[in-house]
């Protein structure tokens, strides 16, 4: 990093917060009805057809992965829909760099900001998602440090993207290419074991998802996972290295 990061950077947050709570009435809908959606059409509906697994029934087994596919989705699209919005229309980046904010300060806030609502839409999720009685509270809330975690991953995986996209319209180009065949081959709807094993080496090899859903299969469900430890280990060097690339990749974006 060329420039500082200090206690400024909780100006972007601030900035990103105060527009968050004028629009809570749309911004807490979103989570609300996905998760639905995932647990009644999956855990309920398919789960009919599905036996127990690992003496564990499908809704309950499904409920971890519906946690983590909401802390991917608010933290990803966070910073790149919502990020390339405020650089590129709205100029909220040219306005902050402005003041003594710096660019780095601009991006940290950002990927922040990110993580920020991922753990706010887990702390949306979990009370839902116990009323149904697939997850125990409040044994479940150590998932809100998880989201914490992932969103800060996912969250510099967004900007990588915003980077390196020329338009708003190519953002579609990775939901396409890298977060839909993740949410397919990372163990979310059924066991990872039960994939190819080259499929399952590229899983959890570049697959942050994976990561993210087995630890939070292994915080929430009675058997333990045997990945749990590499997963966690995994997805806190990786989420530096993101952050490191993210906030290099978007000063080369923002200096001209």
């Amino acid at each position: 990093m060329k420039g500082r990061v200090s206690w400024r950077v909780r100006h972007v947050w601030e900035r990103n917060f105060r527009v968050f709570v004028r629009t809570w009435k749309v911004s807490f809908l979103p989570p609300i009805f996905d998760s639905l959606f995932f647990l009644v059409a999956l855990g309920y509906g398919l789960g009919q057809f599905v036996q127990a697994i690992d003496g564990v029934e499908y809704a309950r087994f499904v409920a971890p992965a519906i946690v983590a596919i909401g802390i991917m989705n608010a933290s990803y699209y966070e910073t790149t829909y919502g990020s390339f919005v405020r650089m590129y229309y709205q100029k909220t980046f040219d306005a902050l760099i402005a003041t003594p904010v710096t660019i780095e300060e601009v991006i940290v806030g950002e990927i922040l900001w990110g993580a920020t609502k991922a753990v706010v839409y887990t702390a949306l999720i979990l009370p839902l998602l116990a009323l149904f009685g697939v997850i125990s509270l409040p044994g479940s809330l150590i998932l809100l440090g998880l989201a914490l975690l992932g969103g800060l991953l996912f969250g510099a995986i967004g900007l990588c993207f915003t980077a390196w996209t020329p338009s708003i319209d190519t953002l579609s180009y990775p939901q396409f290419l890298f977060i839909t065949p993740m949410m397919v081959i990372s163990g979310t709807f059924f066991p990872i074991e039960s994939l190819p094993m080259p499929i399952q080496y590229v899983a959890f090899a570049l697959m942050p998802l994976a990561h993210l859903v087995s630890l939070s299969r292994a915080l929430t469900l009675p058997a333990p996972a045997q990945m749990g430890l590499f997963s966690l280990l995994w997805l806190v060097v990786v989420t530096v290295v993101v952050v490191l690339i993210a906030v290099r990749q978007m000063r080369r974006r923002l200096v001209v």
